[in-house]
This record gives structure tokens, C-alpha cells and sequence, in this order.
């Protein structure tokens, strides 16, 4: 038996760096995972470590029997850092959660230029906040690009800088209508206009794969080729929309995330939604993000109650009427904390019930503002780790007002990464048996 051509996807998460392959037909051939590489005393990332774990991921897919013709990577929207002309990083990423962000974030907030066209509002977890931390770090004045941690692989393969455009579209600084940078707030928060490579768009080919020096061992094909991917949630929901045009997807892992494709922008204020170009589109990707992870890991805090929360995901213990009650209000985006109600019962599984319950309902009432931008009947699908915890979506269940479909895909976002490079390069395998095996 010959060597056999795969396309393959990653997923660089925040917690987990993940790979998966797959045949001309869409077949699975193989997936690995580690922990994303951070370092210990800050939880930083270094970009050449990420490439090598994650060049090592591919070859343990691929082994001796496969190859890799196409390659897209999808991840984190908003970490990054500069890199010198040969692409090799000056400064690690600053991750998307560190707490000094909002420091960071103050002392140029004042001055921000406001940009409603930006399609999402500025705050410490934008790029911009990371591009303001890198130019104040030794050797920014070697830089001539910055890269964000999802695209750097890409960009090392294929030996071009880029940026995909669903990743631009996180940074607060990107106009996503008309696909321009708002140079005043890069130059205020990166200080170089110039440092940003071209933005391609999600899905397109960047280049062919550089290969190693004769005698290292690669998982590319000779004639491998890079396709730009990006942010993580556009393009798992991207992967849904091939199955259902009409796809909304429900993604529940640090963060609960609704996303959509739409053909067109719709017509509101960006305070209500993150907006991104659509994906091999002329549309618009339109999210939602509510907090998850976080509001767990607060209540959690308290032992007690974080078993609760565990054993009410699992489905091994029954809520108690507080699910039902607004005595949990949760921390949103930007930092604001979370709180109970001074009236809120103390035992353990009351606590863990209206957390559950607050989360719940978030997550719902996020889905139907994006199904009230279509026309037409939205599906929902739901996906992520969570969506395997059988206690929690029955939860789910209980506060929608609408049927879902969890995914059975583990890996969506690898696999939908996957998926668009299978496409670039004309493949055009079976999206139901890839994403919804039976």
C-alpha cells in the first residue's frame, strides 16, 4: 500500500492544542492533543515551541502510512506577538485572560479612537490590548510583523506572513465591511501600521509548504500547501453551515459562544454583537460571547459548591428549585464579577443550581437575539465539552425554547479546519459522515 494524501486541521486552544486528519471522502484517519504549551511562571506562549508540538502532533497522525496535502489551523482570536524578518518571535503571546490586560487597557482607553465600524467593542481582551503590551517589550524595535498565535504555524510552513481575516476581526482595530484597518487605533495601541501583514481570507490558500532540509523527517507531501484558517468559533460554525445552511451553532467550552453565518451584514449596533467577514462569503460571521468557564471556576471556589456544579453537569444530582430564580447574576465580558443575591439559600446545591440555571438561560437568550436576525428558521446545533455533560444539557433543554442536535464530532474545530483545507485544494469530502458520523 502507497503512501495516502490527507488534509489536515488544528485547533490551538487556550487549553488544549489539537490535530486531526482526514481522507479525500471525509474518513478520519487519526487525532492527538496536548496541553498547549505555556510557560509555567506566566502561561505565556512561545511560538516556536507551539510549532514543533505541533509538527510532532502531525507526524504522530500520519505516521509512515500518510501525508499531508493541505493544512488550515484555527484558534485563539486574539494572542499574538511580533516576530523579526525571518518570522521568528521577539516577544512570547500575551494570553487572551491575563489579568493585567485591564491595566494595560486603561492607560490607553481615554484615547482610543472610536470605531463603531470595528464590529466589536475595544476592551482588555482585544488584540489591541496585546499589541499595546508587545511594543513595550524588549527588542520591539527588531519587529517587523506581528502574528497572532493561530496563524504562526501557517505563517512558518508556508514561509508568508499573514493574518486571516476572522482573527483581524478580534483584534477591535479591523473593519471588517470593507476588510481596512482603523490605522489611528493600531498606531495608538501597535504603534506601526506597517508591522501587519496582509489579511487573507479564511479558507484561501497562503502558500506552498517550505520543507526541511534534506533528511528530516516531514509529515508534508512534496507538494503541500498552507490554507489560512482562523478564529476558532467562525470556523467550527462555518463547518456546521455544510451540513444546514441555516446553522446556528451553540459552542460551550472557556466561553460560551453562538455563531452564525449570515449572506449579508445585518443592520445593529456592534454592542450586540461580534461581527467578522463571513467565510468563503461575501456575508458576515455574527457571534455571541457569554462567559462560562469563568463564572464556574468563581463559584467553584467555595468546594462545596463546585462539587454541586460537577455532579448537576453530570446529571448524578437533581437541581433544586433555585435554577428556576435570579439569585446568580453572571460576570460578563470585561472583567465585571459575578455575584449572588444576598436572599440566596446557602446550601451548596441551591448555590449551584441558580449558577447553572443564570448560565442556562444566557446561553439561550444569546441564541434567539442571533435567530432574530434571519428571515428564515435557524437549527441549532450544539457543540464543545460541555456538550457532553448529559446534566447540563438537559438543563439546556429545560430553559430553550428550541430543539438542538449536539455534535458529534468531538473536534469541531479541527475537523471544519480541516475541512477548508480539503476544499482549497478541490477535495470535497462528505461533511454528515465527518461531522455527524453515525
Amino acid at each position: 500500500m502507497g503512501i495516502e494524501h490527507v488534509a489536515a486541521g488544528l485547533d490551538i486552544g487556550s487549553t488544549n492544542l489539537k490535530a486531526l486528519a482526514i481522507t479525500r471522502e471525509g474518513r478520519i484517519i487519526g487525532r492527538a492533543c496536548l496541553p498547549t504549551p505555556r510557560r509555567t511562571a506566566d502561561r505565556m506562549i512561545d511560538a516556536r515551541i507551539l510549532v514543533t508540538e505541533a509538527t510532532s502532533l502531525l507526524g504522530q497522525i500520519c505516521g509512515t502510512d500518510y501525508r499531508i496535502a493541505a493544512i488550515a489551523s484555527a484558534g485563539i482570536g486574539e494572542d499574538g506577538m511580533l516576530v523579526d524578518p525571518s518570522l521568528a518571535p521577539l516577544t512570547p503571546a500575551l494570553p487572551w485572560f491575563d489579568t493585567q490586560r485591564h491595566a494595560l487597557f486603561k492607560r490607553f482607553a481615554s484615547r482610543l479612537p472610536p470605531c463603531d465600524a470595528a464590529g466589536i467593542v475595544a476592551d482588555p481582551f482585544r488584540t489591541l490590548t496585546g499589541w499595546y503590551w508587545a511594543r513595550q517589550q524588549p527588542g520591539h524595535e527588531r519587529a517587523r510583523h506581528w502574528l497572532s498565535v493561530t496563524d504562526y504555524a501557517a505563517c512558518y510552513w508556508s514561509g508568508r506572513p499573514f493574518i486571516s481575516d476572522t482573527i483581524a476581526a478580534r483584534s477591535a482595530a479591523f473593519l471588517p465591511r470593507t476588510r481596512r484597518w482603523a490605522d489611528d487605533r493600531v498606531a495608538l495601541t501597535l504603534g506601526n501600521v506597517a508591522w501587519l501583514p496582509p489579511v487573507l481570507p479564511t479558507g484561501s490558500v497562503v502558500g506552498p509548504v517550505r520543507h526541511p532540509a534534506p533528511g528530516v523527517s516531514s509529515p508534508f507531501a512534496a507538494e503541500a500547501v498552507v490554507v489560512a484558517g482562523g478564529h476558532d468559533h467562525p470556523v467550527g460554525g462555518w463547518g456546521i453551515t455544510q451540513i444546514n445552511a441555516n446553522a446556528i451553532l451553540d459552542s460551550m467550552g472557556t466561553a460560551e459562544v453562538v455563531a452564525m453565518q449570515m449572506p449579508e451584514y445585518p443592520a445593529t449596533e456592534i454592542s450586540a454583537f461580534d461581527l467578522a467577514p463571513g467565510i468563503l462569503s461575501q456575508g458576515a460571521t455574527v457571534m455571541r460571547v457569554e462567559e462560562l468557564a469563568r463564572n464556574l471556576a468563581w463559584a467553584s471556589e467555595d468546594e462545596a459548591t463546585g462539587n454541586a456544579i460537577k455532579a448537576l453537569f453530570s446529571g448524578a444530582l437533581t437541581p433544586d428549585s433555585c435554577l428556576d430564580e435570579t439569585y446568580f447574576t453572571p460576570g460578563g465580558h470585561g472583567g465585571y464579577a459575578p455575584a449572588y443575591a444576598p436572599s440566596l439559600p446557602n446550601s451548596p446545591l441551591s448555590r449551584a443550581s441558580a449558577v447553572t440555571g443564570a448560565l442556562a438561560r444566557i446561553g439561550n437568550q444569546a441564541v434567539e437575539r442571533l435567530a432574530a436576525l434571519r428571515d428564515t428558521p435557524s437549527s441549532l446545533y450544539v457543540s464543545g465539552g460541555w456538550s457532553r455533560a448529559p446534566g447540563w444539557i438537559a438543563i439546556k433543554r429545560r430553559f430553550s425554547s428550541r430543539a438542538f442536535d449536539v455534535v458529534r464530532e468531538p473536534e469541531l474545530t479541527a475537523a471544519s479546519a480541516a475541512l477548508l483545507a480539503a476544499r482549497a485544494i478541490g477535495w470535497a469530502p462528505d461533511v454528515p459522515t465527518l461531522l455527524m458520523p453515525g
